[in-house]
């Protein structure tokens, strides 16, 4: 015959017995708490070399020297025209642009509202950004009309030899 256990397993009434049994019981809310801003503090902590390194290399900008990078021949371009380069790096595309005679702007043709490419519309002599009808000022870079808000970073120009040179980046200051 099978006999059935139906002893209460400890003597207390209630079965809060095993609460502070073997320290199960030992992170309260305060400790908790204590745990987390002391988890939050070492992540702070832990992530101030990288931002040191970060706010260095984002000091430096300003200074920043680009070997001289020629783009084009004066005679090439018309007043009115553009030509698409690349600066500073390979991958940086940019357009440079003739206003007239002796005057030649240059920028990095990524919209500053979601990097999609600028164009020179030589007949309304506007610089349009066709993913949100965005428009800059062809003299500063200045957005005039659409969602961006920043200009056009400046690529500075020098005209020397017959020949027009890429030969710095003017960075966008809040």
């Amino acid at each position: 015959m099978i006999e059935k256990n139906n002893k209460i397993p400890f003597n207390e009434d209630n079965y809060t017995h095993n609460i502070d049994r073997n320290n199960e019981r030992n992170l309260d809310r305060r400790g908790f708490m204590k745990t987390l801003v002391g988890a939050a503090g070492m992540f702070a902590i832990s992530s101030l070399p990288w931002g040191a390194v970060a706010a260095k290399e984002l000091s430096g900008l300003s200074d920043k020297r680009y070997p001289m990078q020629k783009i084009t021949e004066v005679d090439y371009l018309a007043v009115g025209d553009s030509v698409d380069f690349a600066f500073p790096g390979k991958h940086d595309s940019a357009i440079l642009i003739r206003l007239s005679e002796n005057k030649y702007v240059a920028y990095q043709n990524a919209c500053t509202h979601l990097r999609c490419p600028v164009f020179w519309k030589k007949e309304d002599g506007e610089m349009l950004c066709p993913c949100h009808h965005g428009k800059f000022d062809v003299e500063t870079g200045v957005p005039i009309a659409g969602p961006p808000r920043r200009p056009l970073p400046e690529i500075y120009v020098l005209v020397e030899n017959g020949s027009v040179y890429a030969t710095g980046v003017k960075r966008y200051e809040v």
